[in-house]
């Protein structure tokens, strides 16, 4: 199955290659549209109906206080990335082993990955009204 990622400024370009490489249709900020900020980012993915794979904490209180359609995802990917190579193949394996990605902002770990569902009713327990 390809996928339609949006790759943040910062993740990796070996990972966006390796992505590309699979076939995946993968546009990277970094090199599309570099230093637009988060806000833009996101609404880009959800206008582009794109998965975004970020190494950037900021995108999960976004996605949640922007009420992200269930169409678009984000993936956070808080993992040892120190062997570009390796690292680039794994990140491109966990994301294919799993077609549950949109309407959820998943973090993935070296040992886990936790997910959670982007919705209103999640949202208003996660960020309070003031």
């Amino acid at each position: 199955m390809t996928m339609r990622i949006l790759a943040d400024e910062n993740f990796p370009g070996t990972a966006v290659n390796e992505l590309t490489k699979r076939g995946h249709d993968v546009v990277w900020v970094r090199t599309a549209k570099p230093g637009i900020g988060d806000r833009a980012i996101l609404e880009w993915a959800q206008t582009e109906n794109r998965l975004l794979v970020t190494l950037d904490k900021d995108f999960g209180e976004l996605a949640f206080g922007r009420d992200l359609p269930s169409r678009c995802g984000v993936v956070l990917f808080r993992m040892n990335l120190s062997d570009a190579r390796t690292g680039s193949m794994r990140i491109a394996e966990i994301l294919e082993g799993r077609s549950d990605w949109p309407a959820h902002f998943s973090v993935v770990e070296d040992d886990r990955i936790r997910m959670r569902p982007l919705s209103p009713t999640y949202r208003t327990r996660l960020i309070p009204n003031k």
